[in-house]
């Protein structure tokens, strides 16, 4: 089968053996979402090597033992644990000790014609869901994990750094559960996507004006540049949530952080049960976030696609 694989020189698109289930769930591919950390994972983050990619939708080929049959359609959690720690048995296995992790700790990815996962980690596709919506289902679960980290009431000001993919589904999340979030973003077309959804947007240039009275802000820029932005957005005593992850470091102020009294929280990984019932309700608009759906022939373009200035997302489709 076809797989775009990271090795010692980056990424490419080879062919390699179909996978063997051993007990897990085989899924058919049907299309896959390049995400900012694949771009990170090319460039040498996480020390990942192996198919790279987590974003899909596909089909049951294999239910490995699990209660959804050959044939139907699915989305997949990226965390595999090992279903006997406290964690796992709890029904959680994002924190798993020994956990792998789709296309990117361990675990092959998605970026090919097949893959496989624990049965339990698969979860059905609605059927007025469509394949370009199943497919944002891991990065908006991501968003929603921001209100399962640090729950908030309406009236709370919050801002969210960044007016990529992450950015915009967190500010979506954030508006749909009530909230006047605020995005702050470099690029005025993508800002666009926010307010003709009601969300208000400011360009950096505007946030660095603003009051530092923000109750709380989302960090999603991709950018080391997004942390001290946050920091001057935020009121003292105020909570910054970090959504990014990226190959490199970044500095931080560790003294204002600690005068100010600014409460961080890390928030990776969210649960797909609401994303896909945000996505069943129409909770949420994609309309806007695919720039490009390229044949996974085609996947070492598309990465370079998923780069360009502009882009959003960029799909892999199966021919």
């Amino acid at each position: 089968m076809r797989a775009l694989r990271v090795g010692d020189s980056g990424a490419s698109l080879v062919d390699v053996a179909m996978p063997q289930a051993n007990g897990e769930a085989l899924v058919r591919v049907t299309l896959s979402g390049i995400c900012n950390t694949d771009l990170e994972i090319a460039r040498g983050y996480a020390g990942f090597r192996g198919t790279i990619g987590h974003e899909f939708v596909g089909i049951v080929e294999d239910p490995g033992g699990g209660p959804i049959a050959a044939g139907e359609r699915v989305v997949g959690e990226i965390n595999a644990g090992c279903g006997d720690c406290a964690l796992c048995n709890a029904g959680d296995s994002r924190h798993c000790a020994t956990r792998t992790v789709l296309g990117i700790v361990g675990r092959d990815g998605a970026h090919a014609d097949y893959l496989t996962l624990p049965a339990r980690n698969l979860l059905r596709v609605p059927a007025s869901v469509t394949d370009q919506a199943a497919v944002f289902v891991e990065p908006l679960a991501a968003a929603c994990g921001v209100l399962e980290r640090c729950p908030m009431q309406p009236g709370v000001r919050v801002a969210v750094i960044g007016d990529g993919k992450l950015g915009l589904l967190c500010a979506m999340v954030l508006h749909a559960a009530d909230l006047q979030p605020v995005i702050v973003g470099k690029h005025r077309g993508k800002r666009g996507i926010a307010e003709v959804r009601d969300i208000e947007s400011l360009s950096v240039e505007e946030a660095h004006a603003q009051p530092r009275d923000y109750d709380v802000v989302v960090e999603a820029s991709g950018n080391a540049t997004g942390f001290a932005l946050a920091l001057d957005l935020l009121r003292p005593q105020g909570t910054l949530v970090l959504k990014s992850t990226f190959n490199g470091t970044t500095p931080v102020d560790a003294a204002r952080i600690v005068v100010d009294e600014i409460r961080v929280i890390g928030s990776r990984c969210g649960r797909f049960a609401p994303a896909l019932d945000l996505l069943e309700r129409k909770a949420i608009w994609l309309d806007g976030m695919v720039s490009d759906v390229l044949s996974l022939d085609r996947a070492e373009q598309a990465l370079e696609r998923a780069t360009a200035p502009g882009v959003l997302k960029v799909l892999l489709a199966r021919d």
